[in-house]
């Protein structure tokens, strides 16, 4: 044993200090092994999740993949079949519906993403400072909270986009003011399990300040469940917009919108199966995508897979 022990302190390894570089490879290695069993145990939200992906491929790139323009009529092409030179077929003014099926998804997950990232900041500030604050100031912003609970998010915002007026951007800030209380009471119970802890106590015995306790020890461990509660809000928000854009609040025609696309298509769903099939197919895929996403995004981050 001495012999050995001396024969490698002769080669130059050092039983006792662990190499950095070695470190790092193991640490590379356990995480893709992990990646790879989050993948094995639960293939079908790993196929939701290049869903979902997709999607937000299309959404970035769909204006320029689009082969015509999804706006401009052809009226030698009113409700044409799918075929080569128009895979979803055309729409009843000749307009190709694969153009304009890759326009809606810019479009449908632009606005999706606006309102769930302006909804979880909102919520999560709210939700942050009642959870560590406590006492009163909890008390203000829950009930504050319980009020906009108390009525459904869609009736509400199907209000204040009437009010406010058929558009696109006034769907957008309509569907805002109702998104966040789901945020703050989730970040709520977040901090309130949080706050106690003990690497908070010493924060608060070393000087921090609030708002550097709250940024630096609590929000971060918080954002587990608030990055898997937005991932599932996207598809939510896709629907809730194509809701009310199919009922008329949200964008008009022409805009290539997939809530539109569907009311479009209304007279003739029976003749012209397609121009309502491939829009509504796109918020069906796009929607089961970021659901399974939520769920493996659920996997990737729970702490006690890594054990």
């Amino acid at each position: 044993m001495h012999e050995t022990l001396a024969e490698e302190l002769s080669s130059g390894a050092n039983p006792i200090v662990p190499d950095s570089e070695a470190d790092e490879t193991a640490s590379r290695r356990s995480r893709w092994r992990l990646m790879q069993h989050i993948v094995l145990r639960s293939p079908s939200r790993s196929a939701g999740a290049a869903l979902a992906l997709l999607a937000l491929l299309i959404g970035l790139l769909g204006v320029w993949l689009a082969p015509d323009s999804p706006i401009l009529a052809d009226y030698t092409a009113i409700l044409g079949a799918p075929s080569r030179a128009h895979l979803f077929g055309t729409d009843n003014i000749g307009r190709d519906v694969f153009s304009r099926v890759l326009n809606g998804a810019h479009i449908s997950l632009e606005v999706a993403f606006v309102v769930v990232l302006v909804g979880a900041g909102i919520g999560t500030i709210i939700g942050l400072v009642a959870g560590y604050a406590g006492g009163l100031v909890d008390e203000i912003l829950m009930r504050l909270t319980d009020i906009f609970l108390a009525f459904p998010a869609l009736v509400v915002a199907l209000a204040m986009a009437s009010a406010l007026g058929a558009s696109i951007t006034n769907v957008a800030l309509s569907l805002m003011v109702v998104w966040w209380p789901y945020y703050a009471r989730l970040i709520r119970g977040q901090v309130l399990g949080l706050r106690e802890r003990e690497y908070v106590e010493a924060a608060r015995a070393v000087g921090a300040g609030h708002a550097r306790v709250m940024l630096r020890h609590i929000l971060p461990n918080s954002l587990t469940p608030l990055i898997v509660q937005m991932s599932l809000d996207v598809g939510f928000a896709i629907l809730a917009v194509s809701s009310l854009s199919f009922i008329g609040l949200g964008a008009q025609p022409p805009t290539p919108e997939w809530g539109v696309m569907i009311a479009d298509a209304q007279s003739y769903v029976r003749s012209a199966w397609w121009v309502a099939t491939f829009p509504g197919l796109a918020i069906t895929l796009t929607v089961i995508g970021f659901n399974l996403m939520a769920d493996l995004l659920q996997d990737a981050l729970d702490p006690r897979l890594r054990a």
